[in-house]
């Protein structure tokens, strides 16, 4: 029979660490330590208690933690010695069925990392959607992670140890997080479509207007369709728009979605997850054949990216009038305008100056979002509220020395432009850690035509410089053109640059951000305000109405535009759940 929370709040002491048996390897203590916090009002709490537990614990009971563990595909397994847990686990995984080739494998990759950090593997094998992760996965993850540092690796080992405990939590309560499962296998079945030449190597690739990006636009349509949405269309730039009447006629809309496309060779959730969240929460609507005091609009945007084409937040600027016509006579690498594309998608150009939204109509834009960052993986917390989405300034640049002899010329007669540049980043470095939440990036530094015996007369450089607000932001760009200039001056260089983009910061609406900081806290999961490093969709609705974002934890690290960019369903689940909460609030409070 299934645990429940107000048996576990009841139990006596010792019955309730017996309750809670066999979560952490050999390590009861954990959850006895926890369970001095109860009562919990959800497991997310109940989960985040024993975080906090071993956050606080010191690294030699971490250790020792991570030592309890056995090797995957070890001794204790060809011995019989493992867990029950762990037994289940690693079969699920397929472990026990392994090829000779593959254990052989696996016996080498245990022998280095051991030997590398002083533990034993560890890896949720039963993956972020609970199902296993695949033999080759677990072997992939498994090199891959050899060359992480010690320190990091070590943290990474208790992520996946709190992982584990999570599900084999899930397995006690009997409770399937079904809903974020749902999220997770629309993400998956969208992956499925992905560009010619990146098909064929396994990678995710979805830019503007392709079949591939069409294919998921009529895919998202007929999941809208089938979640009682009332009204479908994909619009004249490729959106694909969702509406969830409201109780009355008139009713005003809470907007809401992310984009579709994709970066090259890029992630599942990225954009996707802030589609399928609100779609989820509206088929529970529709289910449940309850209106609401407004109505929901839901927009898969098409364009994000800026990938195809130099025209980044096309599918979100169109929606308020920020479309600009000479995109349409930009061309993709194959020489197709984007006319040409919008063509043969068959949507009409003449209706774009149509998608403009009337404000007054709406209540606001929210947006769900996987965070692209290290941020809340490292704190183990699945989701955090932003407080902004830092505003951001570009420039391309270019340093100007002599170039010369490098085994003649002196060192303190040369004019590098490179070592200009250099000093540059090193500073741009120390400034933006100076303001704790600002961040600067030298993404390009090139020599042209550079030599390996010549010091270098030119080089061309970038800069990226974000901050929360406008004022911190110019501020920081203030401080590294001050410093490009007196470098150049020091050493006797020239310098240019242009500025390539600038765009405002977009602060969360006050109002809106309280409602996602109630719903967090009613789920039991731990309050942490953020700000966005990167841009997203809310950016450009907020020129026009009220926004505020809610990010969800990524694993591996947070990496996002990658192939490694995951989220766990449980993750999924609560942010299903929050933006229920949220849509709660607007209705009790007559919205």
């Amino acid at each position: 029979m299934a645990l429940t929370l107000d048996q576990l709040n009841a139990a006596p002491a010792a019955e309730a660490v017996a309750l809670l048996d066999g979560l952490y390897e050999h390590s009861p203590w954990i959850a006895e330590a926890a369970l001095a916090r109860r009562p919990f009002k959800s497991l997310a709490q109940l989960k985040h208690a024993m975080v906090q537990v071993l956050q606080n614990a010191g690294v030699e009971a971490q250790l020792a933690l991570i030592r309890a563990h056995p090797e995957l595909a070890g001794k204790a397994m060809v011995s019989n010695q493992l867990t029950a847990e762990s037994t289940n686990e690693q079969s699920k995984a397929g472990l026990t069925q392994c090829t000779p080739e593959e254990f052989a494998r696996i016996q080498r990759l245990n022998a280095d990392y051991n030997a590398r950090f002083g533990f034993p593997f560890i890896l949720a094998v039963r993956g972020p959607r609970g199902l296993g992760l695949t033999k080759a996965e677990i072997i992939d993850t498994f090199a891959r992670r050899l060359s992480n540092h010690p320190d990091f690796e070590r943290a990474e080992a208790l992520r996946n140890i709190h992982r584990i405990a999570e599900i084999r939590l899930n397995d006690k309560f009997g409770y399937e997080p079904q809903l974020g499962n749902d999220v997770w296998d629309w993400q998956e079945k969208l992956a499925q479509h992905t560009d010619p030449g990146y098909a064929e190597l396994g990678q995710l690739t979805v830019t503007y207007l392709t079949d591939a990006h069409r294919a998921c636009a009529q895919r998202i349509s007929h999941w809208m369709r089938d979640c009682g949405f009332d009204e479908v269309e994909i619009d004249a730039v490729g959106n694909v728009v969702g509406r969830y009447h409201g109780a009355s006629d008139g009713a005003k809309y809470l907007m809401t979605g992310s984009h579709y496309d994709t970066v090259r060779n890029g992630g599942k959730y990225d954009g996707r997850l802030g589609i399928f969240v609100p779609m989820a929460c509206v088929r529970e609507l529709h289910r449940q054949a309850r209106r609401l005091p407004f109505g929901i609009e839901v927009v898969a945007f098409a364009e994000e990216e800026g990938q195809r084409y130099k025209a980044t937040f096309l599918g979100s600027g169109a929606l308020i009038g920020d479309f600009q016509p000479e995109w349409l006579d930009q061309q993709d690498q194959d020489g197709i305008t984007m006319r040409e594309a919008m063509r043969h998608a068959g949507l009409c150009i003449d209706d774009i100056p149509k998608l403009k939204r009337d404000a007054a109509r709406y209540l606001g834009f929210i947006e769900v979002h996987i965070e692209q960052g290290p941020v809340l993986n490292e704190l183990d917390i699945p989701l955090g509220i932003v407080t902004s989405i830092n505003g951001s300034v570009r420039y391309v640049g270019e340093m100007v020395g002599m170039a010369s002899h490098a085994g003649t010329t002196p060192m303190d007669r040369r004019r590098d432009a490179a070592l200009g540049v250099a000093e540059l980043a090193l500073y741009m470095e120390a400034r933006a850690a100076q303001d704790g939440d600002s961040v600067a990036t030298m993404g390009m530094l090139q020599v042209p035509n550079g030599s390996i015996n010549v010091v270098p007369g030119r080089c061309r450089f970038s800069l990226d410089l974000r901050a929360p607000t406008n004022a911190q932001r110019d501020a920081l760009a203030a401080d590294v053109l001050a410093r490009l200039k007196e470098i150049a001056e020091r050493r006797g260089l020239q310098y240019s640059t242009e500025l390539t983009m600038q765009a405002a910061a977009a602060p969360s609406a006050s109002a809106w951000q309280q409602r996602w900081e109630r719903a967090v806290q009613a789920l039991g999961v731990q309050l942490y305000r953020m700000p966005s490093g990167a841009g997203h969709d809310a950016m450009k609705l907020h020129e026009v109405m009220p926004q505020a974002m809610l990010f969800v934890r990524g694993q591996n690290s947070g990496i996002s535009h990658n192939p490694l960019e995951s989220t766990t369903a449980d993750d999924m689940q609560l942010a299903v759940d929050a933006f229920s909460h949220v849509l709660n609030q607007l209705a009790q409070e007559g919205a």
